[in-house]
């Protein structure tokens, strides 16, 4: 799939995952709302996450045990569970963050960018 067809809301298969993990390091706790409106706004208008994609990458994630989760209450006070990055997701994080540079730079050279 070229970038360039990609609709707004379309995140290429396994970013996802790449990027909860990196705004959960950056940021501490977030609820799932929360944390797909933080990475919509660090896309800057470039993504849309809508329930049905955000929540199946959190649960994914909980599996893999590379993020934990509790209840808390929220800024509207409402209850909802937060989502919390752990030790074997810091360094999940690490490998992807590593292979995402490693092919950004092998896709750079097969363009003939310098930069």
């Amino acid at each position: 799939m070229l970038m360039g067809n990609m609709k707004r809301s379309e995140v290429p298969y396994g970013t996802l995952d790449l990027m909860v993990l990196k705004t959960l390091d950056a940021m501490g706790p977030l609820h799932g709302f929360g944390l797909a409106r933080r990475i919509e706004q660090a896309a800057q208008g470039s993504l849309q996450l809508n329930q049905g994609t955000i929540y199946p990458a959190l649960l994914r994630l909980e599996q893999k045990a590379w993020i934990s989760s509790e209840w808390g209450t929220s800024e509207a006070n409402r209850r909802a569970r937060y989502y919390s990055i752990t030790r074997a997701g810091r360094r999940q994080l690490a490998v992807e963050t590593a292979s995402w540079a490693h092919t950004v730079s092998m896709v750079k050279r097969l363009l003939g960018n310098k930069s």
